[in-house]
C-alpha cells in the first residue's frame, strides 16, 4: 500500500492535471499502483482497471533488496541493460519481456474508443510503455528515471505517436 508520502505525492499530481476527466484509469495490479491511480485519475478504486501486463519487472531473488544489496551483474544490468546481461540465472526478467508486455498491452489499448487514458504503473515497466510510445527501436526508453507520480504524456492519433510533455514532481515529490 502506499504511505502517507506516496499519497501527497499523487494528491500532487493530481493537483497538476486541475479538472482532467479520464475515460479509464488502468493499473499495475499491485495495491501501491491501484491507490495512485485511484488518486490520480480522481476516480474510485474499484473503478480502475488491473492489467497483469504493467506489474513491475520481476527481479527474481532481488525482490525487495535495496539496489545497493544486488549482485554486481544485477546492479550492472539494471543501470545499463542495453550493454550487460539479464541475470537470468537469478529469476530476473528481462528487458525483452518488460517490452513485449508493454507492447501487448499498449497495442490492445489503442484498438480502444479512449480519448484520455491514466496509467498507474511502476518505473521499469514505464521505461517499456515510453519506448513503444515514442517508437524506440530498442522498445525502451530507459533514461531519465522516471520519478514517483511522474505523468508522461503521450498522443495517439491513426496509429502514430506522439510525446508531448513530462509532468514532473520536484525531488521532494510534493508541490
Amino acid at each position: 500500500p502506499l504511505n502517507e508520502t506516496g499519497r501527497a505525492q499523487a494528491q500532487a499530481a493530481r493537483a497538476q492535471l486541475g479538472d482532467l476527466h479520464f475515460d479509464a484509469v488502468y493499473a499495475s495490479p499491485l495495491q501501491r499502483a491501484i491507490e495512485t491511480g485511484a488518486i490520480i485519475g480522481n476516480v474510485p478504486m474499484a473503478e480502475v482497471i488491473r492489467d497483469e501486463r504493467l506489474i513491475e519487472a520481476d527481479f527474481g531473488r532481488f525482490e525487495k533488496k535495496s539496489y545497493w544489496r544486488m549482485s554486481l551483474p544485477m546492479t550492472l544490468y539494471w543501470a545499463l541493460p542495453e550493454l550487460f546481461p539479464c541475470p537470468k540465472k537469478d529469476g530476473v526478467e528481462s528487458i525483452d519481456s518488460l517490452v513485449a508486455r508493454s507492447r501487448s498491452f499498449l497495442e490492445e489499448l489503442e484498438q480502444k474508443e479512449y480519448a484520455d487514458v491514466l496509467i498507474a504503473c511502476h518505473g521499469g515497466i514505464m521505461r517499456a510503455l515510453s519506448g513503444y510510445l515514442m517508437d524506440r527501436k530498442n522498445g525502451i526508453c530507459w533514461r531519465p528515471k522516471p520519478r514517483n507520480c511522474e505523468i508522461r504524456v503521450f498522443q495517439v492519433e491513426e496509429g502514430k505517436h506522439q510525446y508531448l510533455r513530462d509532468l514532473r514532481l520536484p525531488k521532494d515529490g510534493v508541490r
